[in-house]
């Protein structure tokens, strides 16, 4: 069943067009991957999906509800997580409270139940702390979790900010260049994760540079060049596409 659906996106800024008429489908329960160079329009497809940027023209779906134009609290509120390529922790809180942040949308308490510590909100804070361990334990962080966020070794951080995302309950998580700055054995960690992942029910999406990763890991894959899609499909096929080919390593003079 199609989970996320993109139809005709464009999105310009001034006379830049960042994404031209990418159209796509992320199937329900699939691991899928999107590759391109640098300045493709990746990451601005992953900023039109959870709303940091609206697109000029098109429609995004997700579980058959446009969200094109909504604000990112109510498109994480709807079951979409993200992780971004620069890391963004809460570098001065300790781990388990950057991952208790990420319950947040899905906190019940309000403004007095805080302020004056009702029964109601210590149950609640007591099931979300209970929740971020566990979270700390399934990413491999439940020994960090009194650590600052900025004293995690880098590889550690990356894990760290896929569990703050999964604390929303997401159904739908994109991973932007979780791989990056890893070494091959964090790699490794990496792709186990994003199949444990998927097994608790969530689908993944990824933008990604290592194509050891994603050939390894991808059920398919969409590619992007200066904006525009120019190829869809299997690893097997995305690996043998002469398009794709050409924008990575260039035509033959």
């Amino acid at each position: 069943m199609p989970l996320l659906e993109m139809d005709n996106v464009t999105k310009m800024f001034g006379g830049l067009t960042a994404v031209h008429n990418v159209s796509f489908t992320v199937e329900q329960g699939a691991i899928v991957a999107m590759i391109g160079p640098n300045g493709a329009g990746k990451s601005t497809i992953f900023n039109l999906i959870t709303g940091i940027y609206e697109p000029t023209k098109g429609t995004i779906e997700f579980a058959d509800h446009h969200i094109e134009g909504l604000p990112t609290y109510q498109i994480t509120a709807s079951g979409i997580a993200r992780t971004f390529q620069n890391i963004r922790l809460f570098a001065f809180m300790s781990a388990l409270d950057n991952v208790m942040t990420g319950e947040h949308a899905r906190m019940k308490a309000k403004l007095w139940d805080s302020l004056l510590h009702t029964p109601g909100q210590r149950k609640e804070e007591a099931q979300v702390q209970a929740r971020a361990r566990e979270l700390l334990a399934f990413v491999g962080l439940e020994g960090d979790a009194e650590k600052y966020a900025r004293n995690l070794p880098y590889g550690s951080q990356r894990r760290l900010e896929i569990g703050r995302a999964l604390a929303s309950e997401p159904r739908l998580l994109l991973l932007d260049e979780p791989a990056a700055g890893m070494n091959p054995r964090e790699k490794e960690d990496l792709m186990d994760l994003i199949r444990r992942i998927r097994e608790r029910g969530v689908t993944v999406f990824l933008i990604e540079h290592d194509m050891g990763l994603v050939m390894n890991i991808s059920e398919r894959v969409t590619v992007l060049d200066h904006g525009d899609k120019i190829a869809e499909g299997t690893p097997a096929e995305i690996r043998s596409n002469q398009r794709v080919i050409e924008a990575y390593l260039g035509k033959p003079a």
